[in-house]
C-alpha cells in the first residue's frame, strides 16, 4: 500500500509517515497541493491524506483536482483540518472527502479512519 501525505508542516509530515509506516504503508509526502497534484500524476497511490490549509494549492483544490481525474478520484481521501469541522461541513466541496479529521491528529481517531476505508484486501486487516 503507498499514501500521499499533504500538509505544509514537516512535524505532521513526519508523525503520519510514522503511524503509516508501523502499519506497513509506504509514504510520500508533498508540502503543498501543487507538489501534491503533480506526484499523483506521475505514480499511483492507493490514499490520499491532505491537510486544509497550505500554499500554492489548498487541500479544497487539491481534492477537486484529484476527484476530477478518472485515474485518482476513487482512491480514498482523508482530509485535515485544524479548522472547526463544522466549518469543514459547511463547504460545498464536504461530500468529495471519503473522511475528515481534526488536527492534531488522534493516533486512535486516524487508524480507526483508516479502517473504515481501506478495501479488505489491503493493510485493514492489520490494523
Amino acid at each position: 500500500m503507498h499514501a500521499l501525505v499533504v500538509d505544509d508542516k514537516s512535524p505532521v509530515l513526519t508523525l503520519l509517515t510514522e503511524l503509516l509506516g508501523k502499519w506497513g504503508i509506504t509514504v510520500q509526502t508533498a508540502s503543498n497541493g501543487l507538489d501534491a497534484f503533480t506526484k499523483a500524476q506521475s505514480a499511483a497511490f492507493d490514499l490520499y491524506v491532505v491537510d486544509h490549509l497550505m500554499p500554492l494549492m489548498n487541500g479544497v483544490q487539491l481534492t477537486k483536482n484529484l476527484k476530477s481525474k478518472v485515474e485518482t478520484k476513487q482512491t480514498p481521501l482523508i482530509f485535515m483540518s485544524t479548522q472547526d469541522l463544522s466549518d469543514v461541513e459547511a463547504l460545498a466541496e464536504y461530500p468529495l472527502f471519503d473522511a475528515v479529521i481534526a488536527k492534531p491528529i488522534e493516533q486512535e481517531l486516524f487508524y480507526q479512519t483508516l479502517k473504515t476505508l481501506l478495501p479488505a484486501n489491503t493493510l485493514r486487516q492489520s490494523l
